[in-house]
C-alpha cells in the first residue's frame, strides 16, 4: 500500500463521516450555510492521530524493523506524510473545523509486536521505529505551529502521545488502577478515587512488554488478538491490550493527561481549556 492510500483513505472516510453525521442529525444541511452549522463545526473538537500504521504497516514492511528500507529514505517518507497531512488538515479547516487535537506517533519500537519480531528482552525497544516516530513528531510539531499561524481562528493542539506512552512503559509499576474500599453498614463498597480515613488498594501494572490478548513469541506479540487468542488473567495489569494498542487501564491514564495535563503532554492547552477557548 502506498502512503497516499494508507494515509488518505482514513482521512477521506473521516470527511464523509462528518458530513453524513450532520445530515443524519436532521438539524442542519451541511451544504447550506447556517448559524447551527457554524456553531457545531467551530465549537466541536476534531481529534486526529495518524502515522503509526503508515510506519508499521507500510514503511517498515516487509523487512524486520532493524532493517533499512532502500526504496525511499526516511526523510522523503516523512516529507510525504507531512505534506499530505497539511493538505488534509487545511481541507478540514475549509469545512469550518476550528479546534483540532492532533496526536503524534507513540514509541512504536516498544510495542509487543516489535519486541517480539526482533527478539528483544522486556527492557529493550527497537531503534529504527522509534527514530522514525521522533523524526515525524518533530516535523508534526512544526506543521501545527505553521497552521496555527496561517489559518485564522484555528487552534491546533498537540497531544504528545510519544512521551506519555513511553513514561508508562518505562515506569509501569507506578501506574494502574486504584481501588478504594470502605464499609457502610457492613457492606463493602468499591470506589475509584481516594477518600480520607478509608482503606485503599493500589493494583499497579505488572508488565509493559507482554500483550494481554495475542499469541506468538515471548510477549504474545505476533498474532493479533482474536477469538482463539490466549488471554491474560487480569487486563488491568497490562499496559498493552494486544500487540499494538494500549489497554483500557493505560488509556484511562492517557486520557486524564489529555484532559487536564500540563504542556509536557498536551500543548499549548489541554482539552478542558480547549473546550472553553
Amino acid at each position: 500500500m502506498q502512503l497516499e492510500e494508507s494515509l488518505l483513505i482514513g482521512l477521506e472516510w473521516m470527511f464523509k463521516l462528518i458530513i453524513s453525521t450532520l445530515h443524519e442529525s436532521k438539524l442542519i444541511n451541511y451544504w447550506v450555510p447556517s448559524k447551527a452549522r457554524d456553531f457545531i463545526m467551530k465549537k466541536s473538537m476534531f481529534s486526529i492521530t495518524v502515522g503509526a500504521n503508515d510506519f508499521l504497516n507500510n514503511y517498515l514492511l516487509p523487512v524486520l524493523s532493524i532493517g533499512a528500507r532502500v526504496s525511499q529514505s526516511p526523510d522523503a517518507f516523512v516529507d510525504d506524510m507531512i505534506n499530505h497531512f497539511r493538505a488534509q488538515l487545511t481541507r478540514l479547516y475549509q469545512l469550518d473545523a476550528r479546534k483540532f487535537v492532533i496526536g503524534n506517533v507513540g514509541p512504536i519500537g516498544c510495542i509487543p509486536y516489535q519486541k517480539t519480531i526482533n527478539q528483544l528482552n522486556q527492557d529493550q525497544c527497537v531503534d529504527l521505529p522509534n527514530k522514525l516516530a521522533l523524526q515525524y513528531n518533530a516535523r508534526l510539531k512544526d506543521l501545527l505551529a505553521e497552521l496555527n499561524d496561517n489559518l485564522p481562528g484555528s487552534t491546533f493542539v498537540l497531544a504528545n502521545v510519544y512521551d506519555m506512552v513511553l513514561e508508562l512503559i518505562k515506569n509501569y509499576q507506578k501506574y494502574g488502577w486504584c481501588f478504594i474500599f470502605f464499609i457502610i453498614n457492613g457492606g463493602l463498597i468499591v470506589l475509584d478515587k481516594k477518600f480520607e480515613n478509608v482503606l485503599f488498594y493500589y493494583a499497579g501494572f505488572t508488565t509493559s512488554s507482554r500483550a494481554c490478548c495475542g499469541n506468538g513469541g515471548q510477549f504474545a506479540g505476533i498474532i493479533p488478538c482474536g477469538p482463539t487468542s490466549s488471554m491474560c488473567s487480569d487486563r488491568t495489569k497490562h499496559v498493552f491490550w494486544d500487540p499494538y494498542h494500549p489497554s483500557e487501564a493505560a488509556n484511562v491514564i492517557l486520557a486524564k493527561q489529555l484532559i487536564d495535563g500540563d504542556t509536557r503532554y498536551i500543548s499549548p492547552m489541554n482539552l478542558r481549556q480547549l473546550r472553553d477557548h
